[in-house]
C-alpha cells in the first residue's frame, strides 16, 4: 500500500519524465533548450539541470497548532500587547513586535465570502481532481483560506460554513477545510 506520498511522488516522477523526454527532443532538433510559447509567442528557456527541493521548517514556536492539528482543533493566536488576532497563528506579532501570545482555539462555524475552484493545479496537487477553495469569514475576525467541500454551484456568499478538522480524504494527513453547515 502506497502512502499519498510515494503516489505523489510517483506522479511527478512520470510528469517529469515526460517534460525530459520532451526537452531531450528540443535540444536534439535545435541544440537549444528554447522554445516558443504557444499562447504568447514569448522564448521560453528551460533549465536543463535538475532542482528538488523538500522544505524542513522548524515549527517549534507554534507547536501549539501542531499539537491543535493532532487533536482535530484548530489554534489561532491573539497579541497580548496590541490585541492583534492571526491565522495562521504567529509566535511574534508582525504589528507591534511583542512575542507575548495568547493561544485560542478557532470557531467551528464561519461565513463564506467567496470561492473559486481550482482546475490548474500546482504539481503537489495535481494529482487531485478539481477542487474548490474559499475564504471564510470567522466569528473572531480574521479569514481562513481553505478547501471547501461542497459542490460549486451550491455555495453563495454568505453561506454558513462549517471548519472540519481531521484526515482528508484520500490523502490521508491532517489538515483543515470547510464545508456547508447543516
Amino acid at each position: 500500500m502506497s502512502t499519498i506520498i510515494q503516489k505523489l511522488r510517483e506522479y511527478l516522477d512520470k510528469a517529469e519524465a515526460e517534460q525530459i523526454r520532451q526537452l531531450d527532443q528540443l535540444v536534439a532538433a535545435t541544440g537549444l533548450p528554447v522554445y516558443k510559447d504557444p499562447k504568447t509567442g514569448a522564448l521560453l528557456w528551460v533549465d536543463v539541470r535538475e532542482l528538488r527541493l523538500r522544505f524542513q521548517l522548524s515549527v517549534n514556536r507554534i507547536a501549539k497548532f501542531v499539537e491543535g492539528l493532532s487533536q482535530e482543533r484548530l489554534y489561532y493566536t491573539v497579541c497580548k500587547r496590541c490585541g492583534a488576532k492571526y491565522f495562521p497563528p504567529q509566535a511574534d506579532c508582525p504589528r507591534c513586535k511583542s512575542s507575548d501570545v495568547e493561544w485560542r482555539e478557532v470557531s467551528r462555524e464561519g461565513e463564506l465570502i467567496t470561492w473559486t475552484v481550482i482546475n490548474v493545479k500546482p504539481a503537489s496537487f495535481a494529482h487531485n481532481k478539481d477542487y474548490v477553495v474559499g475564504i471564510v469569514k470567522m466569528p473572531e475576525g480574521f479569514n481562513i483560506t481553505a478547501w471547501v467541500d461542497a459542490d460549486p454551484a451550491t455555495l453563495r456568499p454568505g453561506a454558513k460554513m462549517r471548519l472540519v478538522v481531521g484526515r482528508r480524504p484520500g490523502e490521508n494527513y491532517i489538515t483543515y477545510w470547510f464545508r456547508p453547515a447543516p
